[in-house]
């Protein structure tokens, strides 16, 4: 049994005059003009064209290569593509398999002969400038508000978004204190007690240079139109006060980089009188349940976590199909952002028109005009969001070969016990992010892949953890100690 397929696609400009439904209504008509009997329809909402990972396209793929569709159906050939390779590849792709392609816009086309196929290649060409041309506008459009001083991402603590505009709010003081006490010494554990505001937010304000008025586009600073919280002074004071700091480093090479699965803080490391390392949360006792565990534990288990990582090709696999995929990823339903941009930017300048003409008042103009600006920002600031994302992901799929390309050239657990302290501690710091306690497992986190999970007793320590006192084989006693 062979099938008429009729797919559509919304994602372009495109979408604000022809929703998902009007596309399939008009292929319908066409299909019955041209008696290509009953058909289906497959369609990809909300997905872009620019590659072929879409499930609407990968189901249509399945339908042709099984050799159940004699024709497919669209309202314009960039819905199935906007890239002009993938579009090729389709197109031949349909014509091995003796798939008839139809557009409603452009009518039927004819894949055996160079005329059709130059037709295609034609309509892919333009699809991918077009597409391109759309995701300059919108960079270009990013760079030009944030060179003008506007803040696109979200309101920082401190700030509210008022019409497109940062604003400081009722936390605004507390920012201005953070600064204040971190400049007279105060660590961050010691400013989240005195501020209500968690460690890692706290983090963040002291080396955020939108307090100080600026405003970001990816990592470029631009002086911001919002009011800043703290001046120069201030802001360089708070980080001169903790310089940083190879004499501050520990002993140990985890050092920093050990953190609690319960309370979330960097977990401080404490030395027995036979210089045996265990590293204890200083929280325990106050909100924070965790127990001290050895360090030689925990070396034992960042090491585990680096061979497993190096030997197991399916969990490499596994990363980079996460790394790689929409997974975490935001999107969208309907028209997509730069669509609706696109549309947005049309009414404005109808508006102007509007406007110009004497239609409108010079009131109901402005009032319209801010809507619409305050509606593009918006969009425009979700946008850079998303991208900065896509980024971040290609940031980790970069480091994440960069890593396991360095643990198939060495033998991990050699280089280790052979390894000084201060190779070690390269190591560590080249490819361990954290080793994180939790009362019943450990979480290693190597650079550029998700946590792996490593037992207690897969590494010789025991659940109920202990103080200070450590055998002499590294391993943690039978019997805890008393807490």
């Amino acid at each position: 049994m062979t099938l008429t397929v009729v797919y559509v696609r919304v994602s372009t400009e495109d979408q604000v005059d022809y929703s998902p439904e009007a596309q399939a209504t008009r292929c319908r008509q066409y299909c019955r003009l041209h008696d290509l009997g009953g058909t289906t329809v497959i369609a990809d909402e909300g997905w872009s064209g620019k590659n072929l990972e879409r499930p609407g396209v990968l189901r249509l793929l399945e339908l042709v290569e099984a050799e159940q569709v004699a024709h497919v159906v669209v309202w314009r050939l960039d819905r199935l593509s906007r890239d002009t390779g993938d579009l090729y590849e389709l197109v031949r792709l349909m014509e091995r398999h003796c798939v008839s392609l139809h557009s409603v816009n452009e009518g039927q086309v004819d894949l055996a002969t160079a005329t059709g196929r130059m037709q295609v290649g034609m309509h892919g060409v333009f699809a991918q400038f077009q597409r391109e041309q759309i995701v300059e506008n919108v960079k270009m459009g990013m760079e030009q508000a944030a060179r003008g001083g506007r803040w696109l991402n979200r309101a920082p603590t401190g700030y509210d978004m008022v019409n497109g505009e940062l604003m400081p709010n009722e936390q605004a003081p507390l920012v201005v204190r953070i600064f204040d006490l971190r400049a007279r010494g105060a660590s961050y554990a010691a400013i989240e007690a005195e501020v209500g505001i968690s460690y890692s937010t706290v983090r963040q304000i002291l080396h955020n240079k939108v307090y100080l008025g600026q405003t970001r586009l990816r990592d470029q600073w631009f002086p911001g139109i919002h009011q800043a919280l703290v001046s120069e002074e201030e802001f360089q004071s708070a980080d001169k006060a903790h310089p940083h700091r190879a004499g501050r480093r520990g002993r140990d090479v985890l050092f920093g980089r050990v953190r609690c699965g319960l309370c979330g803080r960097v977990i401080g490391v404490d030395y027995n009188d036979r210089s045996q390392a265990l590293y204890r949360c200083r929280h325990r006792g106050k909100g924070c349940e965790q127990s001290g565990r050895a360090a030689s534990g925990l070396h034992r288990a960042a090491v585990l976590g680096l061979r497993e990582l190096a030997d197991d090709t399916e969990l490499q696999e596994a990363i980079r199909t996460e790394l790689a995929g929409k997974a975490g990823l935001p999107t969208t339903r309907g028209p997509t952002r730069q669509a609706t941009v696109a549309a947005l930017l049309s009414k404005r300048r109808k508006l102007l028109d509007l406007h110009y003409e004497e239609r409108i008042t010079a009131e109901a103009f402005g009032d319209e005009e801010a809507r619409l600006t305050r509606q593009i920002e918006a969009l425009l600031a979700e946008e850079a969001e998303v991208e900065a994302e896509h980024e971040r992901r290609d940031e980790l799929s970069e480091r994440f070969e960069e890593v396991a390309s360095l643990l198939r050239q060495i033998d991990i657990q050699a280089v280790w016990e052979a390894g000084t302290a201060a190779e070690r501690r390269v190591l560590v710091e080249e490819l361990i992010e954290a080793v994180v306690v939790f009362p019943d497992h450990l979480e290693v986190r190597v650079i550029g892949a998700p946590a792996l999970n490593i037992t207690l007793r897969e590494v010789g320590l025991r659940e109920g953890g202990t103080t200070s006192c450590v055998s002499e084989r590294g391993l943690e006693p039978l019997r805890p100690c008393g807490h």
